[in-house]
């Protein structure tokens, strides 16, 4: 009886500063970073979270009042899915032939949304997500996901699921896509170099950290994209010594890692632009799942179970008018997914 091959690929994580609040020039740095992977022969490259147009440092540096100034430029280079620049980078993966975990500001309609895109071979979104809670000050910008956000990919590369920063550290939403046989995880960060020296949950220690133990927990490889701030992000937001001293240059930070939590490859300075290329094997994580599946052999569904609600839901919901009259209102007309029981390991 011929022996099970699990799929061996090369995948990529990117470490690099956005063209901030520069959609066009965005998507050019996206596609270049795209053209660069594909001809190292990888399959799946990683971006950062909110890769387009930029992360809002600001948020941290002064009042809601001070951040204004940019919320106007922020919302109008924030990404569209469906839209002609979004269409560029599908064309991209087309030609590539690469799947592409996109993080960045989705704008849909008025708001503004934590967003990560899965985007296959062919140029297809096949999986569209937001960041179900956006972190303390984020929630001045960005509205929030809901439980339809919280989804595992069946792929040719593998099963595929995503989350973005501190999104891994709740428990529950890692705990309901480990459940779904997650085999590849996409772990979207912006940049640790925030308030240095003064709050080390927001540093590279803690925050790679996340992303070893949810290779650990969820024995899956992860792919944790970091981006840098660049001096001209700091020139144009630091504009006093107080501000200067809040956010750095850099804060680069790429990992890969493995199953068992190895770090993979060889990190980039974190002040350098680049790819971190690593070759896997899927076939590693049945010798993980051997030893702890906590969603699996190693749970206790009779003591703690997890209640996944996945209904997408809506603000409006349009009853009682001809299609054809009526104003598109939702993004996803698709149905809701029921509610999932999935078992939790105390």
């Amino acid at each position: 009886m011929p022996s099970t091959i699990h799929p061996q690929l090369r995948v990529a994580a990117v470490q690099a500063a956005p063209a901030f609040l520069d959609l066009d020039g965005a998507i050019d740095k996206t596609l270049a970073l795209m053209a660069q992977a594909a001809s190292q022969g990888v399959k799946l490259i990683a971006f950062p979270e909110t890769w387009i147009p930029g992360y809002p440092w600001w948020i941290w540096l002064d009042s809601p009042a001070w951040g204004m100034q940019f919320a106007q430029r922020y919302a109008d280079n924030s990404l569209v899915v469906g839209s002609p620049e979004f269409e560029r980078i599908a064309q991209a993966a087309r030609e590539h032939g690469l799947w592409v975990s996109l993080g960045y500001s989705e704008k849909a309609g008025g708001s503004l949304y934590i967003a990560q895109a899965l985007i296959d071979d062919h140029g297809r979104t096949v999986q569209a997500r937001r960041k179900l809670k956006p972190t303390h000050v984020e929630r001045t910008v960005y509205g929030e996901g809901d439980g339809s956000d919280l989804g595992v990919v069946d792929t040719p590369l593998g099963r595929i699921g995503s989350l973005c920063c501190w999104e891994h550290l709740q428990p529950l939403s890692k705990y309901a896509l480990y459940a779904q046989n997650e085999q590849i995880h996409c772990a979207a960060w912006p940049s640790f170099s925030l308030y240095r020296g003064a709050a080390h949950a927001l540093g590279p220690e803690v925050n790679n950290a996340a992303s070893q133990i949810y290779a650990v927990e969820g024995q899956c490889f992860v792919l944790a994209p970091c981006a840098t701030v660049s001096p001209a992000m700091v020139e144009l937001m630091c504009t006093d010594p107080a501000k200067q001293q809040l956010l750095k240059a850099g804060g680069g930070f790429a990992r890969i890692y493995g199953p068992d939590g190895t770090s993979l490859g060889t990190p980039l300075a974190e002040d350098q632009e680049g790819l971190l290329v690593v070759d896997i094997d899927l076939g590693a994580i049945a010798l993980a799942k051997t030893a702890a599946d906590p969603s699996g052999h190693y749970a206790r569904p009779d003591v703690t179970r997890l209640l996944l609600d996945r209904t997408r839901r809506r603000p409006v919901v349009l009853q009682g008018r001809p299609e054809a009259d009526a104003v598109e209102i939702a993004q996803d007309d698709s149905e809701p997914t029921p509610a999932v029981h999935v078992p939790v390991a105390a």
